[in-house]
């Protein structure tokens, strides 16, 4: 049932945004050299690797790490970066993952491919087993600001209290969270 409910509803929301994924893609391409997705290696259900699509927001000579370990991630941002991410617009590209299903629109955010201490602190806990998600529990409890231990925590409650009703309240507070911009530090 989510897996059918994931894909009409990524299937709805990608021909609402089509105008806007367009405009977007044509905005990256032309204030930046490269091309207008990234495709990232995340590690996704049962720790499979997949090519997860975002809009570019960093120049095309960033190391493949996560934001917060690069020395001055504002220094590495396109000109329009900053407002693909403040925005979420960075995240339209990921409908496709949901619609392929390798994500799902609730889940635990898929880890990139050398995050090591999340991938095995994920495994431990038994979160490897759900499809990562485009918005999580973690993501309305501190999106960017939260140590991996914590953000495990949350993937784990989320793991545990999974239902339909939570995923709904999940992104009806992940709508709130990104209206208000709430939890975004680059």
């Amino acid at each position: 049932m989510k897996r059918c409910f994931d894909f009409l509803l990524a299937l709805m929301v990608s021909l609402f945004f089509i105008l806007p994924i367009i405009v977007v893609a044509i905005l990256v391409r032309l204030t930046s050299k490269g091309p207008a997705l990234y495709w990232s290696d995340r590690v996704g259900i049962n720790n499979r690797i997949f090519k997860m699509p975002k809009f570019r927001s960093m120049r095309i000579d960033t190391p493949a790490v996560a934001t917060h370990l690069l020395a001055d991630p504002k220094a590495c941002l396109t000109p329009i970066g900053g407002f693909l991410r403040k925005s979420s617009l960075d995240e339209l590209p990921q409908l496709w993952s949901i619609l392929v299903g390798d994500m799902s629109f609730v889940g635990p955010r898929p880890a990139l491919f050398n995050q090591d201490d999340l991938i095995q602190l994920r495994t431990e806990k038994g979160v490897d087993r759900i499809r990562p998600g485009l918005t999580g529990w973690a993501q309305i409890n501190g999106r960017d600001e939260l140590p991996i231990p914590v953000k495990v925590g949350f993937d784990v409650e989320y793991l545990q209290r999974r239902s339909f009703v939570f995923d709904l309240k999940i992104l009806l507070l992940t709508f709130l969270k990104v209206i208000r911009r709430d939890g975004i530090t680059h």
